[in-house]
This record gives C-alpha cells, sequence and structure tokens, in this order.
C-alpha cells in the first residue's frame, strides 16, 4: 500500500471512528448523567463573576447589565478592562458608579494580554467560587445554581464547563455554528466526560475552584488559548473537570470568513501549543487517563494536516490532467503526461465516492444527535436549523483543516518566552441577538 493509500484510509477511518464514538458518549451522558442533579436551593456558595474585556464597547453594558437580576442570592462581579482603546473604559466607570454595591472595574495599562487579566480579577476577587465570562456573554439567570451544585457536592471539582449558545443567527456563518456548538461543544464534551477527562473548558463560560486555579498557577500568559492550557493545568493536579450542559450563555460567534478564520487558527495553535507544553504527560503513569485525550487531539490535528495534503493532491491532479489535454503539451512537454499518470495512478483512494457520501451521513446522523439531545435547552432548534448543517462539511472541514496547518505553522516558529496579548474577537455582524435568551 503506497503513501497516498494510507493517507487516505487515515482521512476516511478516523472521522468515522471519532464519529461514532461521540454519538455513542453523548447519548450515554444524556440518559445516565444528564439531570440527574438538581440546582441548589440553599448552602449557595458566594461566587465572583469575572469579566475580561479589550475594546468591548459595543457590547459590554449589555453583559454587566444581564448580570444585575440572576437567580443566585450571593455574588459580585468583577470587569477587569486590559487596555482598552475605545470607549470600554468611559462605560465601566458609569456602571460601577451605578452599581458599585456588586460591581468592580479594574483598569489595567497597556495591554497585558488575557491572561493576565483573569490573574488579576483571580487575585483581587473575594469569592472562593469563580465564574469566568466573555464580555459578550448573556448569562442564564439560573446557570450559577447549576455550576454550584457541582462544588458543593465534591471537594475534588476543579472546574465546570458550560454550555455556551450561539446567539447572532442572521447568516449562514451564524445558523452552521448552532449547530457547530451544539457538536463540537455539547456531544464531544458529553464523550470525553463519561471518559474522565476533557480537552477543554469553555473559555467563554466556566467556573472554577479559586484554591485549584492557585494550586496550579492561574493562567499562563505563554499560549493563545488559556482555556485549553489551564484544563491541563488543572488536571494534572488531579483536580476534577465536568460539564454542565443546563449552565447556558448566548455569546456572539464570527459571522465573516475572515473572522472565523482568524478565530479557527487561534484555537488550532493554542491546542498545538498545548499538546507541546504537556508533553511531560507521557513521562508520568499518574496522567495515564489524559493520554487518550492527548493521543485524540493529535491524531485531530495529523487528520487536518493529512486531509489538506490530499485536497492539495487532488486539484495537483485535476490541474494536470487539463494540461494533458493540450495536444501542445503533449506533443512538445511529454514529462506532463508522465507527471499526469503518476499523480492519477493514486487518485482513486484519495477521493472515493461512497467513503465520502459514508462520512457526510455520519456528520449528519452526529448533528441529528446533538439537536435531540439539546433541544431540551432551545425549542425548534432541530426545525430552524438542522438544514443549515449540509453545509457543514464542505466548508468546515476545509477551514478547520487549513487553519490547523497554519497554527502548527504558528507553532514551530513561535519566538519563546513571548507573551499572548489579544484582541477583541470577531463579534458577528449583527450585535443584537437574533433570539431572546432568555
Amino acid at each position: 500500500m503506497d503513501f497516498i493509500s494510507i493517507l487516505s484510509y487515515f482521512a476516511f477511518l478516523y472521522p468515522l471512528y471519532m464519529g461514532i464514538v461521540w454519538i455513542i458518549g453523548g447519548l450515554t451522558f444524556k440518559f445516565h448523567w444528564e439531570k440527574k442533579n438538581p440546582p441548589l436551593s440553599e448552602n449557595l456558595p458566594y461566587f465572583s463573576i469575572i469579566i475580561p474585556a479589550h475594546n468591548e464597547a459595543d457590547i459590554v453594558e449589555e453583559t454587566i447589565i444581564n448580570l444585575k437580576d440572576l437567580n443566585y442570592p450571593d455574588y459580585g462581579v468583577i470587569v477587569v478592562n486590559d487596555g482598552s482603546t475605545d470607549a470600554t473604559g468611559a462605560i465601566l466607570d458609569r456602571l460601577v458608579a451605578e452599581n458599585s454595591e456588586w460591581l468592580k472595574v479594574i483598569h489595567l495599562e497597556p495591554n497585558m494580554g488575557k491572561s493576565v487579566a483573569l490573574d488579576t480579577g483571580i487575585l483581587l476577587s473575594k469569592g472562593q467560587f469563580l465564574l469566568v465570562i466573555d464580555a459578550d456573554c448573556l448569562l442564564d439567570k439560573d446557570a450559577l445554581r447549576y455550576f454550584a451544585w457541582h462544588f458543593v457536592t465534591s471537594t475534588r471539582v476543579g472546574a465546570v464547563t458550560g454550555n455556551p449558545r450561539v446567539r447572532n443567527r442572521t447568516t449562514l456563518l451564524g445558523k452552521i455554528q448552532v449547530g457547530e456548538f451544539s457538536n463540537v461543544i455539547g456531544l464531544i464534551k458529553r464523550t470525553q466526560r463519561i471518559l474522565g477527562k476533557i480537552l477543554t473548558v469553555s473559555g467563554v463560560l466556566a467556573a472554577y475552584r479559586k484554591s485549584a486555579l492557585i494550586s496550579c498557577g492561574l493562567f499562563d500568559p505563554d499560549t493563545v488559548t488559556e482555556d485549553i492550557d489551564v484544563t491541563w493545568k488543572l488536571q494534572k493536579k488531579f483536580w476534577d473537570i465536568r460539564y454542565e450542559p443546563r449552565a447556558l450563555g448566548w455569546v456572539l460567534v464570527p459571522e465573516t470568513v475572515r473572522g472565523l478564520w482568524r478565530q479557527r487558527v487561534r484555537w488550532a495553535q493554542g491546542g498545538i501549543e498545548v499538546l507541546k507544553k504537556h508533553f511531560n504527560v507521557w513521562f508520568d503513569r499518574r496522567y495515564r487517563r489524559l493520554w487518550p485525550v492527548y493521543v485524540e487531539y493529535s491524531l485531530g490535528t495529523l487528520w487536518a494536516v493529512s486531509f489538506t495534503f490530499l485536497v492539495i493532491y487532488w486539484l495537483t491532479t485535476i490541474f494536470f490532467s487539463f494540461l494533458c489535454q493540450s495536444q501542445y503539451i503533449q506533443t512538445h512537454v511529454p514529462i506532463i503526461n508522465t507527471i499526469y499518470y503518476s499523480l492519477a495512478a493514486s487518485i482513486d483512494p484519495v477521493f472515493p465516492r461512497w467513503p465520502g457520501a459514508i462520512l457526510a451521513l455520519l456528520c449528519l446522523t452526529c448533528y441529528l444527535t446533538s439537536f435531540m439531545i439539546d433541544r431540551v435547552y432551545e425549542k425548534g432548534l432541530m426545525a430552524k436549523y438542522y438544514f443549515w448543517i449540509i453545509w457543514y462539511p464542505a466548508f468546515y472541514w476545509i477551514i478547520s483543516a487549513l487553519a490547523a496547518v497554519e497554527g502548527l505553522i504558528n507553532v514551530i516558529f513561535k519566538r519563546k518566552g513571548v507573551t499572548s496579548k489579544w484582541m477583541s474577537p470577531d463579534r458577528g455582524i449583527h450585535i443584537q441577538s437574533s433570539i431572546d435568551p432568555k
């Protein structure tokens, strides 16, 4: 079997196997774990809600006002303004003057990076339990109660990741990401949770035990995805990480190809940085439960590189096929014919029709499963958004694969010791929600 055939079978079998695992894992979590634990109604601990913000003038006020009347008796909000150059600082100063009893604002100059902003908020917070949300996250009124249950009932719980839902759904990219969040964040996290370890908490919506964060050294500024890194740091300290699908938060997602590309490159780069940084898990048997997660993400990155290579190979073959149709080329440049027939000899296993159809069917089955599980949290989810998922394999697989390749290149050539600064991500074309998150 030649090299191209091996890559082709891997590109087909890896997503086939993982898709089946995710479906089984998601359904197992749904029927055996989900809704098993009621939200707390008494002995509710104090929560500090921390929001890092950088140039969020368009959205930060809505997020803060939404936190004013949560269905929770004892909490406070700390917003860390990390070197904003727009009106974010003035808006926050006005809001804290109006709500000083529960809202505090910290101004940092210059932009120090999201990790530094988070660490500052954590060190100045008074709660032993922390909720970290992004500046665009509209928190569900009951979310803190669902988070609190895990911390109160088990002292081993170091973090709980919530269930972010897409707010802006007026564009094709927004609609597709509704399904992607249900599958990639919902279905996969459910599966990882029953297998024992989670790749990452959702940085946009996650709760932490402060002592757990302190024990692992808080957030590090040396990776572009501080949420993935801190998840691994916590688990290496043997803290339990959980997924709570009933803790909802409504977030804005990119609605332009450029914004989506920047986001996916950052995610891919951050994941690869974490694999590199935490490679030492292989040298300590106590970390053996992290090995499957490490292997899964490594194979996912390898799949992205393989898929990209095969696409380029396929397009190259088509290009040479086009050249060979020219009588002039056949007569005067015979080497073109030689190259084409050499490439064409292996093209059949690259993109065979029936494996492609099987993967597309499996992809739709994964999303059907995730929508059926998540429909309890959103009425009409399947009827409104399942149709748009047919575009996911054709569009998002290509973007995600190419982004993973660029992320890998960025990691290879990244200078050591460089602190990762941040910019406010693409919050979408339509800032206002197209749905009612209440």
